[in-house]
């Protein structure tokens, strides 16, 4: 299986073989954008991940001169909101700021897709990465990974996590697979209500984004485990790394990039490239990232359909390896 570190390692290698000044025709191209943009969030509004979406198209909104408005089109695993920019008109006012991981782990998930996540969609840059945490009830019984798999050890098919997108999901399995736990998967549509649950004993565990638990995770209510990569996070350093807690088969992370529908000509693409990667080195968009539990991570339009492409392989290793079944 493809690690992340090897992952890390061919994406810069892209971006030193495509350097940004190579790029042509952002000079040429000024009727764009003439109108407000719609940015797609495959999440619904108010949600941890929403948080993301909504801060970046602000910042973009004031990069490019025009408004960008956020539209929340929830559901399926991101596949509704996948599919909505792959079907759109490729002029530059549809843009998606999303994880690129959800596009690149669905044909691995899913025995039919509407969309092809390498045909269907251009890349501007990356912006940011994440990894997810494993959490539970900070007055509840478990207060290390070694607790909870006991626990989970003895309710066998009695255990439960929930699971809000695919990465939750993976990282679950994963989880599973490392210990031979038999716990039972409960489907949720926006982590608040998973994290209702948790607090409540409803559930024994959960993955979820930083974003998504910051401020449980800040006023006590939730206790951190680790977090699906092998080692700590810069912005998480005291979090266990998953190796150090024994979930030897995870080094999982998320990662958020600029796509637009295929066929969107490249001056537009240019200057949304130029805008992203502007925005991800201020200081302010470093400080909001910190916050919320993520690194920085800029690339340019190369290294983010190299992380789409080379995406394809490394989630589809990790669904067989966690034996997550086909969904219809």
């Amino acid at each position: 299986m493809i690690t992340r570190r090897e992952l890390l390692r061919s994406s810069a290698s892209a971006a030193l073989a495509s350097p940004l000044v190579a790029r042509t025709g952002f000079a040429q191209d000024t009727s764009w954008p003439a109108k407000e943009v719609r940015a797609i969030a495959m999440f619904p509004a108010g949600s941890g991940a929403d948080i993301y979406v909504r801060f970046f198209a602000k910042k973009l909104g004031d990069e490019i001169g025009k408004t960008v408005i956020v539209e929340n089109k929830p559901g399926a695993f991101g596949n509704i909101a996948n599919e909505y920019v792959a079907r759109s008109k490729p002029d530059g006012y549809t843009i998606y700021i999303a994880p690129t991981n959800l596009l690149t782990i669905a044909p691995a998930l899913y025995k039919k897709l509407n969309y092809d996540p390498l045909k269907d969609y251009d890349s501007a840059c990356t912006l940011f990465k994440l990894p997810f945490i494993l959490n539970v009830a900070a007055d509840g019984p478990y207060k290390s990974v070694a607790d909870l798999v006991a626990a989970m050890k003895k309710k066998g098919d009695k255990g439960s996590y929930g699971s809000v997108s695919t990465v939750s999901l993976i990282s679950a399995e994963l989880f599973k697979v490392q210990f031979g736990l038999e716990t039972v998967e409960v489907k949720y549509k926006e982590s608040a209500n998973a994290m209702n649950d948790l607090l409540s004993g409803t559930l024994d565990f959960a993955f979820i984004d930083p974003a998504g638990t910051a401020a449980l995770r800040n006023s006590g209510k939730l206790r951190a485990l680790a977090v699906t990569t092998k080692d700590r996070v810069s912005s998480l350093p005291n979090i266990p790394g998953a190796h150090e807690v024994g979930i030897m088969n995870s080094d999982v992370f998320s990662w958020w990039s600029i796509h637009t529908p295929k066929g969107t000509p490249k001056p537009i693409l240019d200057k949304l490239e130029v805008a992203g990667l502007k925005i991800v080195k201020d200081a302010d968009t470093r400080e909001f990232l910190g916050k919320t539990g993520s690194d920085p991570f800029p690339g340019d339009a190369a290294l983010a359909r190299k992380l789409l492409e080379d995406g394809v392989k490394i989630w589809g290793d990790w669904v067989k390896l966690a034996k997550v079944e086909q969904m219809g």
